[in-house]
């Protein structure tokens, strides 16, 4: 089983509170200099694994179920 790295727990960080830093759009940009289309791409990357669940369990299932409600 794989580490998650430093960035994708970051990621996972921010999701658990992104509320805390304004308009996401714009927090996503300055924390990790992407565009958010391709943040979400990466992010539902990171929440498919196991080690994101082992990680952060309850961030991880609420991206695993807003990710199915859009499917």
């Amino acid at each position: 089983m794989d580490e998650l790295s430093t960035f994708e727990r970051e990621i996972l960080d921010f999701e658990s509170r992104w509320w805390s830093h304004g308009k996401k759009s714009e927090a996503i940009v300055e924390r990790f200099g992407l565009k958010p289309s391709t943040y979400y791409v990466r992010r539902s990357e990171i929440a498919a694994r196991p080690e994101a669940l082992a990680y952060a369990p309850v961030t991880v299932r609420r991206l695993r179920r807003s990710n199915r409600s859009k499917s």
